[in-house]
């Protein structure tokens, strides 16, 4: 049988394993181009291309998958089932009607919850307390396929984007490799997905990663864990670009004082951050990044003495 995966980061390497280590014939892997990284714009390849050229598998990179040379290439390998994880392209109904037993994905949610590509991100920013995955057949729209099995997993509060992540990563291959047996032989479960109980999770724009400071301490502490370490929140300071990469769980902090101050006031500059002003009390950062500087802890930027009690941060 053969198997085209297709996957694009480091979330869908652990399932691409897991398909080769389990003796499975994967005949092509379907990634991303590469793409400029860093401030050197170094044409980087995806974390699942690096694995597909480890074990010496050929590695597609179309442009637009639904292109015609790229139905064309992917059929000419012959796939009896594709799988996927974290691709970043919808798939075109010319190539989910290739393979025998259909199209799977690896879906970072609890469908018909958090469709769409940023689920993880959102489910932490929206302060949801579980996630999980979701193994599903594919259809022609967005995340909306019959389900096949979810595996559930907590949000805990240290936890962040990052973390879940690389918990979600590995159980989607635990949960990909449990199934992949019965799908093949007919037995599966094939449930139909509610819309009605659905909801979507868009790729995250530039809005989503400003920090609203009229929001609650857990909204804004919820949003920043939500964006590590991928993009981190931001504010501005002095017109400004004032990156924050980590904020004091608010739950293990006495409630910020009340005081008069506008939410985005820095109330107090300690060793142990920055104390800033929120919608309903305070919060510390404690992980920063001033424009053109390396992120660094608050302690370190605050003994450069270049912010004042006072400040606004917008």
């Amino acid at each position: 049988m053969n198997i085209v995966f297709m996957g694009t980061p480091a979330f869908a390497v652990p399932s691409l394993e897991a398909l080769l280590k389990e003796g499975y014939h994967v005949v092509g892997v379907v990634t991303q181009p590469d793409r400029p990284q860093g401030r050197k714009k170094v044409l980087t390849p995806t974390p699942v291309k690096e694995a597909a050229l480890k074990h010496g598998l050929p590695v597609l990179q179309p442009q637009r998958l639904r292109s015609p040379e790229a139905v064309e290439e992917l059929a000419a390998l012959k796939p009896d089932l594709i799988v996927t994880a974290a691709y970043g392209q919808i798939l075109p109904k010319t190539v989910l009607d290739l393979p025998k037993y259909g199209c799977l994905n690896v879906h970072g949610s609890l469908l018909p919850k958090y469709r769409g590509g940023a689920p993880i991100q959102r489910s932490i920013i929206n302060g949801e307390r579980e996630t999980g995955i979701t193994l599903m057949y594919m259809a022609e729209g967005l995340d909306t396929g019959d389900m096949i099995a979810k595996s559930i997993i907590p949000i805990e509060d240290e936890d962040t984007a990052g973390s879940i992540f690389e918990k979600l990563s590995v159980v989607g291959a635990e949960l990909l490799i449990e199934q992949l047996p019965l799908i093949l032989d007919g037995t599966a479960d094939r449930i139909p997905q509610n819309d009605a109980e659905s909801s979507y999770a868009p790729n995250l724009s530039r809005d989503d990663e400003r920090i609203d400071w009229n929001a609650s301490s857990r909204d804004i502490y919820n949003r920043v864990r939500g964006l590590v370490p991928f993009s981190g929140g931001f504010t501005t300071w002095d017109g400004e670009v004032f990156k924050v990469w980590s904020v004091a769980n608010p739950s293990q902090r006495e409630k910020g004082a009340s005081s008069g101050q506008a939410p985005g006031t820095v109330l107090e500059l300690s060793p142990a951050g920055i104390e800033v002003k929120t919608g309903d009390g305070t919060v510390l950062l404690t992980r920063v990044q001033p424009a053109g500087k390396k992120a660094m802890d608050a302690s370190e930027f605050i003994r450069g003495g270049v912010m004042k009690k006072g400040t606004v941060l917008l």
